[in-house]
């Protein structure tokens, strides 16, 4: 047989164009009715029909454009599915197809032995891949889109900080992973587990293989909670909180309302990190709070960093330090958090020489250490400190011309914030697309990352900035000058950030982001 059969169900099975010669062996595995998703105008189907009836099939056309599947469409083939027939679909690539079923059956993922090739696979369903996946659907609907992940809820991370100071409610920023998934593309619900590049492929939990001509990988990254001994117990109790997760981000807000006395600690590891600055933010909002309550004179607030400077660009350097003395905070650095006891609430840090000290708190707000997810770090396409290697600008694997990463997981010298995924996005969007037609042109990124620095409630420094330390800022200095404290900036973060991320940069509508 000339075409792959992928069977999607006990009842239905896809593939891409059938032939004539394909019918024969179809009714052999026991089809009974033949569906054609393709309109004449694709491909005249008259003879594929006469075949079909030859052979004793049923033939049925139910066509439409990849960007026209209308629910009329979705109830005819519903309506074949209720007369228990087996059934066999197909278009130009079965991506058509199994949209069709998946919205007929009310499934948006693969779930039995996926398998099979598309244009485009995309590994990780989050900012990153999904942005990706819009923007290369919008740019060329006739393209068959695979996302691969297992997770099941999606998170607008940036607002889990304003879940912490008490701004946002933390269900304000989640969302189900099956109402973001584009409409033309794929969902497959499992977790890649290795690459095989030389033969564009990569191998799924369930043993299954899927095959691309073009692989974006935007896994994000990994939270290392373990690489702290004893953080894991502590976690959610005895005063220890962390920002980084969804269902403690609530507890930061709840202990930092309770606090009238004693010590708060926070803490920042070696880098790279997702958002740099999100220790500070926790940090900033939790003292604003208790200096407006009048607690700030009985509460000792510690900052543990692992670094030598309080933020990676000078240039906003001097508004940070205003707020550090403001709050009264002692700053620590070189020093990396290594243990925790929660019982006891005690913490133990490690300076640059090896020396270790232990010292009490109250509330300990930690950010945990990060790397690359163990598939991406122990594969042929990491660098030596597990990162996916790329170009810098291009976003193009150093050794696999159809391979591209986006987000966290690359190891490009940009911010890993959501803002750099944004202005990714785009790019590889962009260049993925030109490897499918004539044109050749290549669009590169910048190093654009933002991080919003909520240093109190109601401002915000805007620290925009590219490679290198370049300031890149959105506005011009005399709307909002992004090394100073404003009201502006923190009605963007506050207000308009989350609509751009739900309405605009995972829809692919690329405000802001467009690649020159």
């Amino acid at each position: 047989m000339s075409i792959t059969i992928e069977k999607v169900s006990s009842q239905v099975s896809i593939s891409p164009q059938v032939t004539i010669d394909d019918l024969a062996t179809l009714a052999e595995l026991g089809v009974e009715v033949v569906v054609c998703n393709r309109p004449a105008s694709e491909q005249a189907y008259d003879d594929i029909k006469k075949q079909a009836e030859a052979q004793g099939l049923e033939f049925i056309a139910i066509p439409f454009k990849p960007e026209e599947l209308t629910q009329g469409k979705v109830d005819e083939f519903r309506q074949l599915l209720e007369s228990a027939k087996r059934l066999h679909a197909y278009c130009r690539t079965g991506n058509r197809s199994k949209k069709l079923w998946q919205q007929a059956t009310d499934q948006s993922v693969v779930t039995e032995n996926a398998s099979g090739t598309y244009d485009v696979v995309i590994v990780g369903a989050g900012s990153a891949g999904i942005a990706t996946a819009s923007g290369i659907a919008k740019r060329d609907s006739q393209l068959s889109i695979a996302i691969i992940d297992p997770s099941e809820d999606h998170y607008y991370q940036p607002g889990w900080t304003m879940v912490g100071g008490g701004i946002f409610d933390a269900p304000s920023t989640h969302k189900k992973t099956k109402s973001l998934i584009p409409d033309k593309v794929d969902w497959l619900k499992r977790s890649v587990v290795s690459f095989a590049p030389k033969d564009n492929s990569v191998k799924l939990d369930d043993d299954s293989v899927i095959s691309y001509k073009q692989l974006v990988v935007a896994p994000g990254l990994k939270l290392n909670w373990g690489g702290i001994e004893g953080l894991n117990d502590a976690l959610g109790k005895h005063g220890v909180t962390s920002n980084y997760r969804y269902d403690l981000a609530p507890y930061t807000w709840e202990l930092v309302r309770g606090l009238k006395r004693g010590k708060a600690i926070f803490t920042q590891p070696p880098m790279p990190i997702k958002c740099a600055g999100a220790p500070q933010k926790a940090l900033y909002l939790s003292a604003d709070h208790w200096l407006k309550n009048s607690t700030l004179s009985d509460i000792d607030i510690e900052f543990y960093n692992s670094g030598g400077v309080l933020f990676g660009v000078p240039d906003y350097v001097p508004a940070l330090e205003q707020y550090i003395e403001k709050y009264q905070v002692k700053l620590n650095f070189m020093q990396t958090l290594i243990k925790v006891d929660g019982p006891s609430q005690t913490a133990w840090f490690k300076n640059a020489d090896g020396e270790v000290t232990e010292t009490t708190f109250d509330l300990l707000h930690v950010c945990p250490p990060q790397g690359a997810p163990d598939f991406v770090r122990e594969s042929e396409l990491a660098d030596q400190a597990g990162w996916l290697a790329v170009d810098q600008h291009t976003l193009q694997h150093v050794d696999f011309i159809n391979i591209w990463g986006v987000g966290d997981v690359i190891n490009s010298p940009n911010a890993k914030t959501m803002a750099a995924a944004r202005k990714q996005a785009p790019v590889v969007a962009h260049n993925i697309v030109n490897q499918f037609s004539s044109n050749s042109s290549i669009v590169n990124y910048d190093g654009y990352g933002s991080c919003p620095l909520t240093v109190e409630r109601g401002k915000i420094v805007l620290a925009e900035f590219g490679y290198g330390g370049k300031l890149i800022p959105t506005f011009p200095k005399w709307l909002n000058d992004g090394t100073k404290p404003t009201k502006l900036a923190w009605l963007l973060k506050a207000s308009m950030l989350p609509t751009v991320y739900w309405h605009g940069m995972l829809k692919g509508r690329e405000w802001f982001a467009r690649p020159k």
